[in-house]
């Protein structure tokens, strides 16, 4: 860094303007020295794109003169490169469930099958609200669309989203509601919780209740009523699992935000704990470099098997595997999509990717794993939370105030976007260091800090195919 700018590395031909000019805004590129016309724009040390005329010294660099070089059919190969964690020991208070999972909230969730039962979810939540009392962190009505009318694909997802929604351990309690004439039938659903050993989950179909709404409220009594005498314990950190996630990108989430976030999850991983990255189109152009951190061949083979499944999602459709980045983050000085992902991809740190799990799986093993889902801040973020993940580290540069249905952290990665939205932003990482981010996310995961946004909870699901 120098002054007012920084080059990140010292193989790149741009740097990054961090309080901008009258020429180059804030968090944009321009020009090291002359890049011709063809010839490649490098930041992060790596290839972002390819210059689409000639670039003078210090001229802005951006939309107007550049282009992707993305290759979609692009080889891949496996050389492994990841740093191993000086292992550490250490504990928190959480709440220690029946399977041996950890909750760092104690909540009721109302789950519906279907799309249809969602007003009956949420009157039940008004409900009882006033009758949850101390010791029980919330009920929340977690609605969404589906349920009904998906098929093949579409459906089974569904149906492991809620099956993981209500395997998680921040709910103490979950009371699944059908309507019952629905694909997604409860039944099923009932019976392969029941055989995963998962005792705290109630369900009944409103079609097949006299009164559903007092039903409801009498299971939620009961729930509350035994919620309330549950009591945090020490715990050790292995058992914390976080999600990272990026949403609003801007030209300072790759330089503060996501790095600072990466070495969290460096952190937790020395810990014995998990950390889970997705976002799958937001690894194109910066994939090679996951794939290097890969444990061994076979994950390796698994983790490019999920980039080129992905990749063939789009090409089937007709699209071109760079539709990306947003209007947002171009005008937060993003330009291309290998830019973009190159930022995207350090919050995963540096640590060895040990799984590479499918849309709507579990974590199941310590260490780094990448989950398949779309770069979709609620579907993303929503597929986090269902892989088990108690807490969602969200980074952002222009904003934003959802919350997925665990703890959603909103990580600023510049002090315009931490100042103006103070009321959505819960840690500004610009000029800030990871001890002081893991501090938080501690005492968020003890109960002492709660995020901005967890007053409001949102679910949504990967759609990709038909509905009837």
């Amino acid at each position: 860094m120098t002054g007012e700018n920084i080059r990140i590395d010292e193989r790149d031909n741009v740097a990054v303007s961090l309080s901008g000019t009258d020429t180059v805004p804030a968090g944009h590129k321009f020009a090291l020295a002359t890049i011709k016309k063809g010839e490649f724009v490098i930041k992060y040390g790596q290839i972002i794109g390819r210059a689409t005329e000639d670039i003078p010294a210090g001229a802005w660099v951006h939309t107007h003169n550049m282009r992707s070089h993305l290759d979609e059919n692009v080889t891949y190969s496996y050389h492994y490169a990841a740093k191993e964690p000086k292992k550490k020991n250490g504990t928190f208070h959480g709440y220690l469930r029946e399977d041996g999972s950890v909750g760092v909230r104690n909540e009721i969730f109302i789950l519906p099958t279907v799309g249809c039962v969602n007003g009956i979810a949420e009157r039940l939540s008004r409900a009882i609200q006033s009758e949850v009392g101390e010791g029980v962190d919330g009920i929340y009505a977690l609605t969404h669309q589906f349920g009904c009318s998906q098929l093949g694909e579409d459906a089974e997802n569904i149906r492991k989203l809620i099956v993981s929604i209500a395997c998680h351990p921040n709910a103490a309690f979950v009371l699944l509601l059908g309507l019952g004439c629905e694909n997604n039938a409860l039944a099923p659903i009932l019976d392969e919780l029941s055989a995963l050993g998962r005792h705290n989950v109630v369900g009944f179909n409103c079609q097949d209740e006299e009164d559903e709404q007092a039903r409801g409220v009498e299971i939620l009594r009961d729930f509350a009523a035994r919620a309330r005498a549950m009591r945090r314990v020490e715990v050790p950190i292995s058992k914390l699992c976080i999600g990272v996630k990026c949403g609003g990108s801007d030209g300072y989430s790759g330089i503060t935000a996501n790095p600072t976030v990466g070495k969290i999850s460096d952190r937790v991983v020395a810990y014995g704990g998990a950390a889970v990255l997705t976002e799958v189109p937001e690894m194109f152009g910066a994939e090679q470099l996951l794939m290097n951190k890969c444990e061994d061949e076979k994950t390796f083979r698994t983790y490019r098997d999920m980039i080129v499944r992905f990749k063939k999602s789009y090409t089937d459709l007709g699209f071109p595997v760079y539709e990306n980045p947003s209007p947002g983050n171009k005008k937060g000085g993003i330009t291309t999509l290998e830019e973009k992902s190159l930022g995207c991809i350090e919050k995963a740190g540096h640590t060895k990717i040990v799984d590479v799990l499918a849309y709507g799986d579990r974590v199941k093993k310590p260490g780094v794993s990448v989950l398949y889902a779309p770069g979709n801040d609620l579907v993303a973020a929503t597929a986090l939370a269902a892989a088990g993940c108690q807490i969602v580290l969200f980074t952002t540069g222009r904003g934003t105030p959802f919350s997925t249905f665990v703890p959603t952290m909103k990580i600023a990665s510049n002090d315009r976007i931490a100042d103006k939205k103070a009321n959505w932003i819960d840690f500004n990482a610009y000029g800030m260091d990871d001890a002081a981010l893991f501090g938080l996310l501690l005492r968020t995961a003890e109960g002492d800090y709660r995020c901005k946004s967890e007053d409001m909870r949102e679910i949504a699901f990967y759609k990709t195919g038909v509905t009837l």
